[in-house]
């Protein structure tokens, strides 16, 4: 209870100063801290953690789990979609369906669902939630995600962009750079400087996502966005998390897993919404009301799991 107390003042704490300093800074300062964090500041803090991890046991599974709840979640909107059809004799727009399987399918896995791993589990286990997102979320996003919204949207559909997003992502590139430096010896001073640099680039990401949320201003959406959440942030993780055993994770690692499953929709569910002209209120929605949550859901995932 304590570290969960910690953990919601230094979420909420710095998410507010993101808040404010995003309503009153530039409006190019998040963009360009966001770059900076894609580039440099991820990269750096993924190398810092990854020294520390354990990487014994069946870790290969997470991206796998990753891809079950990915396609488990677009499924499940896809039917609520269906439902919504069968019983109110309206059809949703292409847009709008699309928008809907985005929020349901692929989660904030890396900007928050590392900094809640970090601060609710520990290092150790960190790689879990490192292989979900990197191996999972971010293929789920730009390569199934993309898929989807090519069906129900429109808009630019160039996959020679799509594919370089993935190709150059830089986390990726760490990710492969980190696992070599594990096996070199550095001194001490520096491993503890590390550690405190990579921390430090984790509150930077918490203070993005509250500039990133100080600009979203749409709520119209409140509705149909509540169906997409509750299938990402509650019967996903639920149906999921309780399966685990049968795949041999349990302890800490389940518990990682689950906190992953269960963080609010991704940001790159807006930004494909807007590259494919899908219900770009819809995506805001989600984003924004995901986020506020995820304070009343952690708890109880802590519990269950």
């Amino acid at each position: 209870m304590i570290n969960l107390l910690e953990l919601y003042v230094k979420l909420v704490g710095l998410v507010l100063i993101g808040f404010f300093l995003g309503r009153k800074l530039p409006a190019t300062v998040p963009t360009r801290l966001g770059q900076w964090l894609f580039w440099v500041g991820v990269p750096i803090s993924i190398v810092a953690f990854l020294r520390q991890a354990d990487l014994s046991g069946q870790i290969w599974i997470a991206p796998a789990i990753a891809y079950l709840a990915i396609f488990l979640g677009a499924f499940l909107a896809w039917l609520g979609i269906k439902g919504q059809a069968y019983f109110t004799n309206t059809i949703t727009p292409e847009s709008t369906q699309g928008s809907l399987i985005l929020a349901a399918m692929v989660g904030n896995t890396g900007y928050l669902g590392f900094p809640v791993t970090l601060a609710m589990v520990g290092q150790k286990y960190f790689a879990w939630a490192l292989f979900y997102d990197l191996l999972g979320s971010l293929f789920g996003a730009y390569a199934l995600g993309v898929l989807i919204a090519y069906r129900f949207g429109g808009g630019v559909r160039n996959y020679w962009e799509i594919s370089k997003t993935i190709l150059i992502n830089p986390a990726l590139w760490s990710f492969g750079f980190g696992l070599l430096l594990r096996q070199v010896m550095i001194p001490d001073a520096v491993e503890f400087g590390l550690e405190k640099v990579g921390w430090s680039i984790v509150a930077l990401s918490l203070v993005l996502i509250g500039m990133r949320l100080s600009r979203l201003n749409s709520w119209d959406r409140l509705p149909q966005a509540t169906m997409s959440l509750a299938i990402k942030m509650l019967v996903v993780p639920l149906a999921i998390g309780i399966t685990l055993p049968l795949f041999g994770v349990t302890g800490d690692p389940a518990q990682v897993i689950v906190l992953q499953m269960a963080m609010p929709p991704a940001f790159a569910t807006l930004v494909i919404a807007e590259t494919f002209n899908l219900d770009r209120d819809l995506a805001v929605t989600a984003l924004a009301v995901g986020a506020i949550l995820l304070l009343l859901t952690l708890p109880i995932w802590l519990w269950l799991f």
